[in-house]
Formats: structure tokens, C-alpha cells, sequence
């Protein structure tokens, strides 16, 4: 499984270039202004630092890009990376070009002489995330990756500020290694066993089974799972680093691991995808470890529904009536609108066990949010203004991107049943709407909510600024700034 590459940190020399092997990084400001490691570069190369200044090439180069010298003259790296980057950096500028470096470095060990860099923790950060490759069941294995040395004058200052990053990283890895995996291998009960596995950095993990289920009466969640041999399951992790007393924000996933469609079959055509089916509780498990890891003062449970939808003669069918865990019954209209069947129930068990300060649920739930959003936002809804304004600028702050949708009276009346409480869709118009509209129907008043709809971002089909292509890790950032912004105890 990929792991953030380890990352040292040392005492800035700019004179000690030469004998550097592997991969090095320069630093050249915009105007073409060279710091002490850059002036001895262009002089162990004999001018080729200056000349790629005075090139064309330097001139169309933007902000946080990176040029490179192959097999420099003068110098034992067989790479020299010239990172176009001002004296003052803003986050993302920072995280964006250490991107670029981990692209440009590929494998090879990198040396980066980061000088006076403000955010060189930033920097750092981006290599990181960037520096991932999922190639568990590939025959090749990719290279091993190189060490990653940030040379600086305040060394210690720095690696202190990366800290909680790297287990930020770790987090965002950890999401991206579930929503890649196959699902004959990520089953529930494996799923269930990773997350398990968590109680060795401090998380007190606790897995309900199918009987426990059925007992608290979580009807809408095992339907979903009944025509499937593996066991439906709902999984609880708790981290308890604020106040005793305080209550604690509580993250729910779906995690269907297949989604078939059930007896509404989808078509053939791209289902290998919905392996991403998991891709909140994905989140909701990344994040849980990267609050661990950092040990966070706030108090946050997970909470992840991990089912699978597939077709048999023990499925639900299309025009049965379920009884939800609250006590409202749901007319099923489209076994493949199952991720709302399984929200509902763990969200009004996370309300109804821990009386939350908030409630945050993500799914990869409708193909309509991609429509109407693309690949670049998430898909926002909200009962309260202020927890939303919060994460919509955390998301911000972690540039991850996000965007509120509406909710209202006309988009509920759309699942109106004839025959029971709710249908479990409203049709075709303002479909990821409605399926947020059916999930704030399970929300207790006076509970602070927010729905994301994460289909479009969850995994994509070409490189982003911080992930190749593939699974993203979209959220474990912008929900790991929202609770140190809002619900730490500082």
C-alpha cells in the first residue's frame, strides 16, 4: 500500500551541490533571481543556470513550474529542477510546486534547497500527497521512492510545522488506498478489519454486526446488503482528544464496496467503477487517521455503513416498503438509490448514540451531481449557515474544491409515496437534491447538518494538481481544517 514518502530535514548548505546524487531542486524567483544554492548551481554548471534564465523557455515558465537540466555538467545529480517560485509564497502556490517536484522526480531520491522558504513545510506537503502510485496488484512493482531532503536554515522550525501534515498526508494516502482497491479484495469485512486496525494509533474502534444491526433496527441499511454473501456491517471510530463533556462532531460514510445497482441492474458500461462505491466512508476512515495521528484536541466519531448491492434471489426489490431505523418507511423505487438506504439509518444512530455537536455525511451518491458540477466540486447542502460557511471555507483553505446546492419545500414534495412515508428517489429532475432532501428527512431538528455529494471528485480520470489519476482523497484535508478551525480546544 502506498505511504507518504519520508521526508528529512536538514541544515541549508548552499555550497554543498556538487556531490548530490539523485534528483536536485533550485530556486529561482519569477524575475530571474538566483539564491545562494542557485548562484553556486550556475557556477558548478558553468553558466547553464543563467542561460536557462535567459531562454525562452524561462520566460513563457509560470509560477510554481518546474524546469529541468538533465545531467547537468559539474554536478553528480542526473537531474537539476529549477523551481520558478517568489520569496513570498501563499499555500497553495507552495503545496502545487512541491507537486511538481515529486512529478519531475519520479522515484529518484530528491534534495531541495529550500533556503529561507516560509513554506517549506507546504512545499513538503505536496511532494507527499503527489509522490503516490497504487500498484498493489501489479505484477511490476513500481521503484521504490527515493528519500526526500529539504535543506533549510530553520530546520527544526520546519519539520515542527510539517508534522501534522504528514499525518494529513498519511490520511489523504490511506483514503486513496481504499477507493483504488478491487472489491474482491476491499470487502466489508476487510474494510471493517483496516479500519480495526486503527486502534494501534489511538482510535477506539468498535464493528456492529449484521444481528446488532437488526436489533437497533437499521431495516434500510441491511436491505441494501441482503442479496449479497458479504455481511452488512456498520463501523464506529471514535477519537476523544477534546474536553470530556464536549460532544463530538460525528462524520458518517456510505460504503457500499460494489454497487451493482441491485435488481435495477446498472448497464455493463463502466461498472467496473463503482468499486469507488466506498468513497465516503473512505474519507470518513482517512480523516479519522489523520486526526489520530496528529492527536487532535477535538472529540470526532466516524461512523461507516459498509455494504454491498448486489442482485439475487434475497434482494430488495423495486416497489418494496422498508421500515427505517427512525421509524419512517421508504417505498424502494430504484435498488440502485441504495446509498441514501444506508445513510439514513447511521445517521439517526449517530444522533441517536452520541448527540452530536454536528453531523457531516459523505457519499459518492448521485451521477446527477456530476452533471451539474463536473469533476472540480463537491456538492454541498446544508441546514445551517454557520457550519456551512466553516467547511466551504476550510475547503477552501485546503483548495479542495466545493459548492453549495439549495434544498426546499418543492424538491422533498418530489418523494412523496403513495404508499408509505417516502419513495427512496423523486425522479430524474434535481436528482442529487432530492437524495440530500430524503437524508435531511433523518436529521434531528436542531442538529447542525451537511450532505456532500462527492461522486464527481471522489475519483477521476486524469491527474489533479496533488494525485494521479485515479482515486483523490478529496475531503480529508478540508474536514481535518474544519475541525482544527471550529472544534478544537486550542
Amino acid at each position: 500500500m502506498s505511504a507518504p514518502t519520508p521526508i528529512r530535514f536538514t541544515r541549508y548548505d548552499p555550497k554543498s551541490l556538487a556531490e548530490i546524487e539523485g534528483h536536485l531542486a533550485i530556486v529561482v524567483t519569477p524575475e530571474g533571481t538566483m539564491d545562494q544554492a542557485a548562484r553556486s548551481a550556475n557556477r558548478l554548471t558553468k553558466g547553464a543556470v543563467a542561460r536557462l534564465i535567459a531562454s525562452d523557455s524561462f520566460a513563457k515558465a509560470k509560477t510554481g513550474q518546474v524546469v529541468t537540466l538533465a545531467w547537468p555538467a559539474g554536478l553528480a545529480a542526473e537531474a537539476l529542477h529549477v523551481l520558478v517560485l517568489p520569496r513570498r509564497l501563499d499555500q497553495a502556490t507552495a503545496r502545487k510546486a512541491g507537486a511538481k517536484l515529486a512529478e519531475a522526480r519520479g522515484s529518484a531520491a530528491l534534495t531541495v534547497k529550500a533556503g529561507n522558504m516560509t513554506r517549506a513545510a507546504d512545499l513538503s506537503l505536496g511532494i507527499a500527497l503527489r509522490g503516490y502510485s497504487f500498484d498493489a496488484h501489479k505484477s511490476a512493482k513500481s521503484d521504490e521512492l527515493g528519500e526526500v531532503v529539504i535543506c533549510h536554515n530553520k530546520p527544526e522550525e520546519i519539520e515542527a510545522a510539517y508534522q501534522p501534515l504528514q499525518a494529513v498526508a498519511e490520511g489523504v494516502h490511506m483514503t486513496r488506498n481504499l477507493v483504488n482497491e478491487p472489491a474482491n479484495v476491499l470487502t466489508t469485512t476487510e474494510f471493517a478489519s483496516r479500519l480495526a486496525d486503527m486502534t494501534k494509533i489511538g482510535l477506539e474502534v468498535e464493528v456492529l454486526e449484521e444481528a446488532e444491526l437488526e436489533k437497533l433496527g437499521m431495516r434500510t441499511l441491511l436491505c441494501v446488503g441482503q442479496g449479497s454473501a458479504s455481511p452488512s456491517k456498520v463501523v464506529v471510530m471514535k477519537w476523544n482528544g477534546g474536553a470530556k463533556d464536549a460532544a463530538p462532531l460525528a462524520l458518517v460514510g456510505k460504503g457500499v464496496v460494489f454497487d451493482t445497482g441491485g435488481i435495477s441492474l446498472k448497464p455493463a458500461a463502466g461498472m467496473e467503477d463503482m468499486t469507488m462505491d466506498m468513497g465516503g466512508a473512505g474519507v470518513v476512515a482517512g480523516t479519522m487517521r489523520a486526526l489520530a495521528l496528529r492527536k487532535a484536541k477535538a472529540n470526532v466519531v466516524g461512523l461507516v455503513g459498509l455494504v454491498e448491492n448486489m442482485p439475487s434471489g434475497t434482494a430488495i426489490r423495486p416497489g418494496d416498503v422498508v421500515t427505517s431505523m427512525k421509524g419512517d418507511t421508504v417505498e424502494i423505487i430504484n435498488t440502485d438509490a441504495e446509498g441514501r438506504l444506508v445513510l439514513c439509518d447511521v445517521l439517526w444512530y449517530a444522533q441517536e448514540r452520541f448527540k452530536p455537536a454536528g453531523v457531516i455525511d459523505l457519499a459518492t451518491l448521485t451521477g446527477a451531481i456530476i452533471i451539474g458540477l463536473g469533476h472540480d466540486n463537491a456538492g454541498v447542502f446544508s441546514n445551517d449557515d454557520t457550519l456551512c460557511n466553516a467547511f466551504l471555507k476550510a475547503a477552501a483553505q485546503e483548495d479542495e474544491g466545493a459548492w453549495r446546492m439549495p434544498l426546499g419545500q418543492s424538491y422533498d414534495d418530489q418523494l412523496k409515496s403513495n404508499i408509505a412515508d417516502m419513495k427512496n428517489v423523486g425522479g430524474r429532475p434535481a436528482g442529487s437534491i432530492t437524495a440530500a432532501q430524503f437524508l435531511q428527512r433523518f436529521i434531528q431538528e436542531g442538529t447542525p447538518w451537511i450532505h456532500l455529494d462527492i461522486a464527481g471528485v471522489a475519483s477521476v480520470k486524469s491527474n489533479t494538481s496533488y494525485a494521479p489519476k485515479g482515486a483523490t482523497g478529496w475531503g480529508v484535508m478540508a474536514l481535518n481544517r474544519l475541525v482544527q478551525d471550529t472544534y478544537e480546544d486550542l
